[in-house]
């Protein structure tokens, strides 16, 4: 079963929720042209992909960001894109900077900053570059001890490492990323040595006195761990925040209710998750030929799970193209699911429900302003490049 969709066409893009519906309604599991790749697009054969890393291995990650064309990406085999012991033996060094206690120490300091970040904000403004990426770049560089002051670099390096596809736009695009890819990880091996040097209070100095089974992490394993949680946390989050922000400018009532009732701004980012959440696909590779809704997937194939479409499948939510903030339902799979299931969910979840309480306490209302938006052009993740927006002070 084949279909000529790309996922990457601008018009794909720009609302990718039609051409999922089609997908499920009438190829769930097929082999995409142009792209060379099986997507997944039904709620439960998604789940099952995902909870079935034997026969679905993370090493799709690798076959995603590490084309023929680029060359090493650290991205690619970092925890993201491991199985087994090795991704095993990280996680449980990673959890300890990301679980619950040490995401709740940055919440008093996330809070400082979103208001700061805000109090020279109104009229016409574009929230991504003001807002939505310096948030979450700085709790990246708190988390990490990094320099703060290079949040825009952060921004741009994300934005190059994530718009690797099968092949280059062209020699300048492959040109910018190989350079980002050079460029970030001689800044990370430099962090790296400074904090062997002379630890401080930082998840990069934990990691390099760290210690499982015996064995220290070297310096190539940190950077990769220290590149998966500097892009995933900043793309996903800056996407979840423009997102939103952007929906509520169009949902005025909605602005209201979370602006009177920030109590159920939690169920408003739930709700948006499932509804048009950051990430739109997790990418897997087979080990063996896998029968899968009446398809065959051969082994050796890359295989999209398009979780963006789960969040929206009528099998699994009732009327699921509409948005309810009171729709209490859970099983929405954006951060995935599984022994993969993101280890930054909590803090995604947090900065996102922080940045809309000081967004919609500092303003009455939003206006989208005229003209389109432009969304990125990655396997993975979307998002809108700018969010052009007109903040109305209450």
């Amino acid at each position: 079963m084949r279909t000529s969709i790309d996922i990457l066409a601008p018009e794909v893009r720009a609302d990718p929720y039609p051409h999922y519906a089609r997908l499920r309604r009438d190829l769930p599991v097929c082999f995409a042209e142009p792209g060379g790749m099986w997507l997944v697009s039904r709620h439960d054969d998604i789940m099952a992909v995902l909870r079935d890393p034997v026969r679905f291995s993370s090493q799709g990650f690798r076959a995603v960001w590490e084309p023929p064309w680029l060359g090493y990406n650290p991205l690619a085999h970092s925890i993201l894109a491991l199985d087994g012991p090795g991704h095993a033996r990280l996680r449980a060094l990673a959890s300890r900077s990301l679980g619950p206690r040490a995401v709740a120490r940055l919440e008093p300091a996330i809070r400082a900053r979103a208001d700061a970040l805000l109090t020279d904000l109104g009229g016409d403004v574009e929230l991504v570059s003001t807002f939505a990426a310096p948030l979450p770049a700085y709790v990246i560089a708190t988390l990490l001890g990094l320099d703060e002051s290079l949040g825009p670099r952060f921004k741009q390096w994300a934005d190059d490492f994530l718009s690797v596809t099968p092949e280059p736009l062209d020699a300048a695009h492959a040109a910018r990323v190989k350079t980002t890819i050079a460029e970030l990880s001689a800044y990370l091996r430099a962090v790296i040595a400074d904090r062997r040097r002379a630890p401080i209070d930082d998840t990069v100095s934990e990691l390099t006195r760290a210690e499982l089974d015996g064995q220290r992490l070297g310096d190539a394993e940190i950077l990769e761990f220290m590149v998966a949680v500097l892009l995933g946390g900043l793309e996903t989050t800056t996407h979840l925040i423009a997102t939103s922000a952007l929906f509520l400018a169009a949902r005025p009532d909605l602005w209201a209710r979370l602006r009177s009732e920030p109590a159920a701004i939690p169920a408003f980012v739930e709700e948006m998750l499932r509804f048009d959440g950051p990430s739109q696909s997790l990418p897997r590779f087979t080990t063996c030929d896998v029968p899968l809704a009446g398809v065959t997937i051969p082994a050796g194939a890359l295989v999209l799970a398009l979780v963006g479409s789960a969040g929206r499948d009528e099998r699994r939510f009732a009327d699921p193209d509409r948005f309810d903030l009171d729709r209490g339902a859970s099983g929405a799979v954006n951060f995935g699911h599984g022994v993969h299931f993101c280890l930054g969910a909590a803090l995604a979840r947090m900065e996102a429900q922080i940045a809309l309480d000081a967004l919609v306490r500092r303003f009455a209302r939003a206006e989208r302003l005229p003209g389109p938006i432009a969304y990125n052009r990655t396997m993975t993740v979307r998002g809108p490049v700018t969010a052009p927006l007109r903040l109305l002070p209450g």
